[in-house]
């Protein structure tokens, strides 16, 4: 029933129904209704856009092998990983307070990535310049593990990615550690008590340097959780790829 025209929208004086016409321009009703354009809703496409993630979708997501790859490079991926997992067993054991993490050879990889930092930072003020060492020594690890995710669709480079930046944090503890009773022999062949220290200062500026050793010791923590979760994650990405190459043998 229509209550006014629907094409000049003159009021009518009493309901009228779809066959009726209108008294001031004579259209049909069920005639100009008739030739309107009707109005779709464009829904989402719920296959490529899910409007929620469960953890099952998460999970999904960051366990997907590759998909495709030939046994021997996921066998040599196998050979990497026991390695790591030996490997970090040692590294995580050497004793931050007194700086054992710097005769190792992580340590000799992490420093002149430490130091390309401070030149990439200087730009950007003093304290931006002393922290872009710490900063860019985590940046690159963490950024090449989420480009592996996010560009290569790699579950188990990214997590390389991540384990490397874990052992950059256990590489920093201490350093920051050293900060408050400086004993560390430096780069430029001192302790901090004699010349310049990344962490005396950073923790001076924030007000932080009597709590240097536990912001050590967090950090270091801190590292060798991420480590276990790095690990945990390349075995989890590996056990799948295992179903897959046991299925689909000679694959590539």
């Amino acid at each position: 029933m229509y209550t006014q025209c629907p094409k000049c929208g003159y009021p009518l004086s009493q309901p009228l129904p779809d066959s009726a016409a209108c008294p001031a321009c004579g259209i049909y009703f069920f005639k100009y209704s008739q030739y309107q354009p009707r109005h779709v809703p464009v829904l989402p496409d719920t296959q490529t856009v899910p409007s929620t993630y469960s953890l099952h979708d998460i999970a999904e997501v960051l366990l997907k092998p590759l998909e495709k790859i030939d046994e021997p490079t996921f066998y040599g991926r196998c050979i990497v990983f026991a390695l790591l997992v030996l490997w970090s067993w040692f590294l995580f054991a050497y004793d931050y307070r007194i700086g054992e993490m710097g005769s190792s050879f992580m340590h000799n990889i992490l420093l002149p990535i430490h130091e390309a930092g401070h030149v990439l930072f200087m730009p950007f003020g003093n304290f931006m310049h002393i922290l872009g060492g710490s900063l860019f020594q985590l940046l690159l690890p963490f950024g090449t593990g989420i480009a592996f995710f996010w560009i290569n669709k790699d579950n188990f480079g990214a997590a390389i990615g991540m384990w490397w930046g874990s052992v950059s944090l256990l590489d920093l503890a201490p350093y920051i550690y050293d900060a408050r009773h400086p004993q560390l022999i430096l780069l430029g062949g001192h302790t901090g008590e004699d010349g310049p220290h990344d962490w005396i200062y950073l923790l001076r500026v924030i007000g932080q340097l009597h709590h240097a050793q536990g912001w050590g010791a967090f950090v270091h923590t801190l590292g060798g959780i991420l480590m276990f979760v790095a690990l945990s994650w390349a075995m989890a990405v590996l056990w799948r790829q295992h179903l897959m190459v046991a299925k689909y043998p000679g694959d590539k």
